[in-house]
């Protein structure tokens, strides 16, 4: 009788062992499983819209017109891509116009934010425009804090104080519309300065 209940309890102990270490197997199982859907989820995540998704370091682009002629180049040392609105932003970008029928114009700054399917280069801090001199017009130099580019049209603005050089000439204004394509230049507001008439 004795031997009889004594194997049973090796039995019970038995079995309680084996429905141990399979409940820890289950368990163990269901962990590693949870860990794999979680790490799943994290990557199929959408990325955030504050962050970019590429950059390129000391680049230069060239735009082309519809006939194929270049339009304009940009270099810079950094251009860094945002996804949620396809815009880009430049460190130390040189925007040069590269136009057969008009003098060529070289823009610089510290930053800018290229948006609209590179309609609208926004350029900001320490903005410098030059455009040489040429057989109808004076060398040009443009100085200011913003200035909103739009390469398509061939034209540049601003709302903020502008100083401009032609030639021998110094003016100063708020805000300016310059055309490159009609070779036009407008100061809208506060505008002073002192006109020397160019030499014949």
């Amino acid at each position: 009788m004795s031997n009889h209940s004594g194997e049973r309890a090796a039995q019970r102990i038995r079995l309680a062992i084996i429905v141990a270490v399979l409940a820890a197997l289950a368990l163990a199982s269901f962990w590693v499983l949870q860990v794999l859907r979680s790490n799943s989820d994290g990557s199929l995540a959408p990325r955030p819209h504050s962050k970019p998704d590429y950059y390129v370091e000391q680049f230069s682009y060239v735009k082309m017109s519809e006939t194929g002629q270049p339009r304009y180049d940009i270099t810079g040392t950094k251009m860094v891509h945002f996804p949620d609105d396809d815009s880009f932003e430049v460190t130390l970008p040189v925007i040069t116009t590269l136009s057969e029928d008009k003098p060529p114009m070289k823009l610089y700054s510290q930053r800018a934010r290229i948006e609209d399917d590179n309609s609208k280069i926004h350029m900001y801090g320490d903005v410098n425009g030059n455009r040489a001199a040429t057989a109808k017009s004076e060398n040009m130099h443009l100085k200011t804090e913003y200035l909103l580019l739009l390469p398509d049209d061939d034209i540049a603005k601003t709302d903020k104080p502008v100083e401009l050089t032609m030639g021998s000439s110094i003016m100063t204004g708020t805000g300016m519309i310059a055309n490159n394509a009609i070779q036009e230049f407008q100061l809208l507001h506060n505008v002073r300065g002192t006109y020397q008439p160019r030499p014949r």
